[in-house]
């Protein structure tokens, strides 16, 4: 049933515990007030991430020293927002009411409005679809941040000569930034992905593609140092295997990494930390985080056609529970993204 804007009032996704989807429902939320330093959004579309899933579940449940430890004390998720700014709270340069913008949020984007940090949001162009901003800030920050940290070249194609990169999980939300970005730095990009995404994935810029069921690190396609970089969104192959598969002076990027209830990644980051002591191919955790200098670089190439983010499905806001459960399902091709009503 859908709930009414009042002066006051909004409609929001909301949890009250830690849980599935269904742990979240459209209620009645007052509308905030921006504090120094903020901004009020009347929220156009928002993109969902894996992230977005990790708090909502409070897993694992070393997340919940961060976000709440009997339920999150921001009870709207969302992160990701294309949106008007309606209000300006104290010591705000730079932003005015009716301004279109785009940002990652410290959560509250599954909302009518949303408060954010005015220092994370960017401009939008006018003539830039307020779905495909809202798909770029957390994945497509997270793929440029990770191809920064292996050191591959500028988007103007100044990189290394002959570069060669290897994306694994290469058609979920980052991948299918990090395949683009690569190709745009002059790289060869080489893809592990789901066998229906193989074309998809080609057609970002992948010059090779394998199924990931039948190929993955140790395998002879992929053989030994054969990669300048590897990009491992996955997070599932063993530590080892990903380093033989770089030269040395190569790097490889651990975007996320599969683990226990408790502790998630940290136990692969850390036996990644060990195995590279001095070690002339690093394994390297990426701890990505809102940059705006990013965001607008990833908004220019996208308003320019040379990005295109890959948006699975659109969800309506009335229909933000299933958004949520269908990118809780772990394979989404692309992004997902929630129309404002």
């Amino acid at each position: 049933m859908a709930v009414p804007f009042t002066a006051d009032t909004m409609p929001a996704w909301r949890q009250h515990r830690y849980g599935q989807a269904d742990a979240v429902a459209l209620e009645t939320a007052a509308v905030p007030a921006p504090g120094r330093g903020q901004v009020l959004l009347r929220v156009r579309a928002t993109g969902l991430n894996n992230g977005d899933i990790r708090v909502m579940r409070g897993e694992p449940l070393l997340v919940r020293l961060a976000f709440g430890l009997r339920r999150p004390r921001q009870p709207v998720r969302g992160m990701d927002a294309a949106a008007a700014v309606v209000a300006v709270g104290d010591g705000v340069t730079g932003l005015a009411v009716g301004d279109e913008v785009v940002g990652e949020l410290p959560g509250g984007a599954l909302a009518g409005y949303a408060l954010a940090p005015a220092s994370r949001l960017v401009a939008r162009p006018a003539d830039l679809d307020p779905a495909l901003a809202a798909a770029l800030p957390v994945a497509g920050g997270t793929a440029w941040q990770a191809l920064e940290l292996a050191r591959l070249g500028a988007v103007d194609g100044a990189g290394p000569d002959h570069s060669r990169v290897l994306v694994i999980g290469a058609s979920g939300g980052v991948g299918t930034f990090a395949v683009q970005l690569a190709a745009l730095r002059g790289a060869e990009v080489w893809a592990l992905c789901g066998e229906r995404n193989r074309a998809l994935v080609e057609s970002l810029g992948a010059t090779r593609t394998f199924d990931y069921r039948r190929v993955q690190p140790g395998s002879p396609d992929l053989g030994e140092r054969e990669f300048d970089a590897v990009i491992d969104i996955a997070g599932t192959a063993p530590l080892r295997e990903l380093r033989r598969l770089v030269r040395d002076g190569g790097r490889v990027v651990l975007v996320s990494g599969e683990g226990g209830r408790v502790l998630g990644p940290i136990g692969r980051l850390i036996r990644a930390g060990l195995l590279s002591i001095g070690a002339r191919r690093p394994l390297i955790p990426l701890a990505a985080t809102p940059k705006p200098r990013v965001l607008a670089a990833l908004v220019a190439l996208t308003a320019a056609g040379e990005l295109h983010p890959v948006i699975e499905r659109r969800f309506a806001f009335a229909d933000a529970g299933d958004a949520l459960a269908h990118v809780a399902d772990g394979h989404v091709t692309g992004k997902v993204v929630v129309l404002a009503d």
